[in-house]
């Protein structure tokens, strides 16, 4: 081991048997089981919140999560000689979730139902009231991404010599932008129509639930990193995991349902729940992101897989619009 992490796992009740880097940080084979050692630049606070919350997944056999590991002075965070800080929390030598396999789909989404459901059993605390943990109404982002888009489209419009990428921009941009707008629209009526109602439905959210972060073994399903977890509407996570996997389905409208019907089974859905599914799925994202990547990168050249990857949203835009308007 190298000085600096020998230094940091000694804080701790481990006795290490090997050690080697992944994502991102060290993953070590000890006597209390795998672990994973990564710098920490957050607050106590927040480690505290993502801890209390967490606990609430421990002790179930199908359903894990990455626990944090407190040091021989009770303490979540660790401090290097350096001054810097890191944390230790268990880990598991599983692979992620295969979001081609459709079986495999459907029982990770009632895991993430079944996720949602203890979450639920939170009780919110005054102290988690900052702006790190409370989700803003979800309209505000896709408002500030659309105002990204008219941005863009009007530094293309003023380019004499356009590049292949920035045609196609132009000539689907209306199509999109459209969507954008009334889901904007949509989602911001919803919550000046229902936001108290909203605020009630709060509760803790992962906040970056893709499978990268989903884990399968033989007889559970463990969800990891949930350093973006908040206070918001569940729903949002749902949508995340759903809209990756079927960007990869190119929208199989049949998959998307069968998805909704097996997070369902687990925990139903109100129409509130399902509005805020359909403008969420509405706004463009994967649109925005192509349109943000040209304006902030070199526009000079654009890879031809991004061209590509515009004609792929226009050819699935059929499918995607007819899973759309299935959710309601």
């Amino acid at each position: 081991m190298n000085d600096w992490n020998t230094e940091v796992i000694e804080q701790y009740e481990l006795n290490v048997e090997s050690m080697r880097k992944g994502r991102g940080a060290w993953i070590f084979e000890t006597d209390r089981g795998l672990k994973l050692l990564k710098e920490y630049k957050g607050s106590v606070k927040r480690l505290e919140f993502e801890e209390m919350v967490l606990a609430n997944v421990a002790g179930s056999e199908n359903l894990m999560a990455d626990q944090y590991m407190r040091n021989r002075e009770d303490e979540l965070i660790s401090i290097a000689g350096d001054g810097s800080k890191y944390i230790v929390k268990d880990w598991f030598a599983d692979r992620e979730c295969n979001i081609r396999d459709m079986q495999e789909i459907l029982y990770v989404v009632s895991q993430v139902a079944l996720l949602h459901k203890k979450l639920r059993g939170v009780g919110t605390r005054e102290e988690w009231n900052l702006k790190s943990m409370i989700s803003p109404p979800l309209y505000e982002e896709m408002a500030r991404h659309n105002r990204e888009l008219k941005k863009a489209r009007t530094f293309i419009r003023e380019k004499r010599r356009k590049n292949e990428f920035e045609l196609r921009v132009i000539s689907s941009f209306q199509e999109f932008y459209s969507q954008a707008q009334d889901a904007e629209r949509g989602m911001q009526e919803l919550f000046e129509e229902e936001g108290k109602e909203l605020k009630e439905a709060y509760h803790v959210c992962h906040g970056e639930l893709n499978q990268h972060h989903i884990l399968i073994g033989k007889t559970y399903v463990a969800v990891t990193e949930f350093n973006k977890m908040h206070l918001g509407l569940q729903t949002e996570d749902l949508y995340y995991f759903m809209r990756k996997v079927m960007e990869k389905h190119d929208w199989n409208p049949g998959l998307g349902f069968s998805m909704l019907e097996a997070y369902e089974k687990v925990l139903p859905l109100d129409l509130r729940d399902k509005k805020c599914l359909y403008y969420l799925f509405l706004y463009p994202e994967k649109y925005w992101k192509q349109i943000n990547f040209y304006y902030n990168a070199n526009k000079a050249w654009i890879p031809a897989r991004n061209t590509e990857k515009l004609e792929g949203l226009k050819a699935q835009q059929l499918c995607r619009e007819q899973f759309i308007r299935g959710i309601l």
